[in-house]
């Protein structure tokens, strides 16, 4: 299981293999690619066939269109930035892990109700961290979380060191030398 998942955006598809190889080097073996870009899917397509090994996944999927897209192309996990019930069915009809955002008890019992029990908490900073997270997990105790947003090497430790917390996303391991910034995540945790 990964601890960290790296929100990555490849702008140009000559990025893409650089940028996922800086990744691995760094120690960190997964990448959501988000579908925030024209080249997203062919990043995830010739990632997936560059490093089978790694955990790529699809980001910034916001309808069924795009999820169809990133399972064509070897996504092997989906991410929203909200609750999707089309993403969600298709997900689990594909057999692959979909994480919502979720940050409301409502929509996490509508993720509860499609069957899924880690949701990505989005934006974590502007929905109260940590101690919403907390809060959130008292009537919720079946739910994992994937706090992104305001998540860095500062608060890193914090967050994953909470039992609910299922892994953390962000983008701060990617500004400047990712090799490096992977390197002091994977020592902090």
């Amino acid at each position: 299981m990964d601890k960290v998942i790296p929100v990555v955006v490849i702008k140009d598809i000559d990025d893409a293999i650089p940028t996922l190889k800086a990744l691995r080097d760094g120690g960190v073996n997964c990448a959501e690619i988000t579908f925030r870009t024209a080249c997203a899917a062919q990043a995830i397509e010739l990632g997936t066939k560059t490093f089978p090994d790694m955990n790529i996944g699809a980001g910034t999927v916001i309808n069924l269109e795009q999820a169809v897209k990133a399972v064509d192309a070897g996504a092997k996990f989906l991410v929203s930035p909200g609750l999707s019930v089309a993403v969600a069915e298709f997900a689990k009809e594909k057999g692959i892990a979909y994480y919502p955002g979720c940050v409301t008890p409502t929509e996490i019992m509508q993720a509860l109700e499609l069957g899924i029990n880690v949701v990505k908490f989005f934006p974590a900073n502007v929905y109260g961290g940590l101690k919403a997270l907390k809060a959130l997990s008292a009537p919720f105790p079946q739910v994992k979380f994937i706090p992104t947003g305001g998540v860095d090497l500062s608060n890193l430790e914090e967050f994953l060191s909470f039992e609910k917390v299922y892994a953390v996303g962000g983008s701060f391991m990617m500004k400047g030398d990712i090799v490096e910034n992977c390197k002091e995540i994977i020592k902090k945790i």
